[in-house]
């Protein structure tokens, strides 16, 4: 018996069979956009309370909070300053609805596997059933669009936006992989 199986397992691989289990889709697909979305100008709104600020990702200036529903405080709304588009010159970013993204979509301290578990969960990621919504609102969304266009002294994502859409889709058509 110890020496049929090694002649099974030679028969087989002449055969160009593998007797190994196929190999689990690989995360690698995931890296590039995860690339984008660790990258200040996503994580900087991924918050719990406040925002952060600049690609150092200090604490937002004026101190501001989150507020009940992510638009700030009652006193102190993010609109207040943050008007439908960049102003001054691009130093205070702006884009129609500006706010923190839902706590459940909270991406601060978390790993990139972490984060694409979560953009794949419908209860964390703006309720997205398929991967063609998450796509879709990564393409579409005025928030997610600001991050390439930021106004002066911010840096860029590594990706272009096509480029993000591009290895988004790419992930998708893997299978969403996270391991």
């Amino acid at each position: 018996m110890t020496i049929v199986a090694p002649l099974i397992v030679g028969l087989l691989a002449l055969a160009g069979e593998s007797t190994d289990p196929a190999p689990e889709p690989s995360s690698a697909t995931f890296d590039p956009v995860a690339t984008v979305l660790m990258h200040p100008r996503c994580i900087n709104c991924h918050q719990d309370q406040s925002p952060r600020q600049g690609d150092a990702r200090t604490v937002h200036l004026p101190l501001v909070v989150r507020g009940k529903d992510g638009h700030g405080a009652p006193t102190q709304q993010c609109q207040t300053c943050h008007q439908a588009t960049n102003t001054a010159d691009g130093f205070v970013p702006g884009v129609a609805d500006w706010h923190l993204a839902p706590l459940g979509m909270l991406w601060e301290g978390r790993s990139a596997r972490q984060i694409c578990e979560q953009i794949k969960d419908p209860a964390r990621n703006g309720g997205r059933q398929r991967a063609e919504q998450v796509i879709e609102h990564m393409k579409t969304d005025p928030l997610v669009l600001w991050a390439w266009a930021p106004g002066a002294g911010r840096t860029l994502p590594p990706l272009s936006h096509d480029k993000f859409v591009e290895a988004l889709e790419a992930w998708a058509k893997a299978g969403m992989p996270c391991r």
